[in-house]
């Protein structure tokens, strides 16, 4: 596989072809959107009696704990605050070359190709999509979607092992519109634009995601 350094976006394209076509990922793509039956749902039981209403009573009568400790626990049991996600460089940062940012990997946990794919999404809408033929970027930093992928692999969301996967289910996103090329082609396509792009971004995520990926 060509290193990270030298991978292009048509190179992504074409390995990502590859693994879409191969047998074991054709068994993950097909039927990765059937649902199973929903179960049968139980009779509800005929509603008890009402009670008599019991008499008034002050509501600290019916605690077993202390306020405090009530708070105290559901303040425990509230979920865990997202951690702050990483800016992105400012626009110097996105007309630089991207083996510039590979500090930025470092200890960085393994994303799924979902997560990826929010990443490339993000530096879609932030610094600007494009579709120069065989470009990565144009002057102004804006990205093709492959360039979109490799930048967000190289900013440390996700293995080159992950963008392939990625792309992969891409081409799965495409095939299912009636599209027959690879990524790359559609993006060059006369009349594209920025939101089909992220258009295309949003319904592989949607795929990818329903499949635990």
């Amino acid at each position: 596989m060509p290193t990270t350094a030298a991978l292009t976006p048509d190179d992504l394209d074409a390995q990502a072809a590859r693994l879409h076509d191969t047998e074991a990922w054709q068994r993950i793509v097909t039927g990765w959107d059937l649902t199973v039956p929903e179960p049968a749902r139980p009779v509800a039981p005929a509603p008890a009696p009402r009670a008599a209403p019991a008499p008034p009573a002050d509501w600290r009568a019916l605690l077993s704990v202390p306020v405090d400790q009530l708070i105290a626990d559901a303040v425990r049991a509230l979920p865990p605050a997202s951690p702050r996600e990483r800016p992105l460089p400012g626009r110097l940062g996105a007309v630089l070359p991207d083996r510039l940012h590979a500090w930025r990997r470092i200890g960085r946990p393994e994303v799924r190709p979902s997560v990826h794919l929010a990443h490339a999404r993000r530096i879609l809408t932030e610094w600007g999509w494009q579709n120069t033929p065989y470009r990565l970027r144009d002057v102004r930093g804006a990205r093709c979607v492959c360039g979109a992928m490799l930048t967000a692999h190289r900013l440390g969301y996700g293995s080159v092992h992950t963008v392939d996967r990625a792309g992969a289910w891409m081409i799965a996103e495409l095939r299912s519109q009636g599209w027959t090329g690879l990524i790359g082609p559609w993006n060059r396509q006369p009349g594209r634009t920025a939101e089909d792009a992220l258009a295309l971004i949003d319904a592989t995520i949607t795929r990818a995601a329903r499949a635990g990926q």
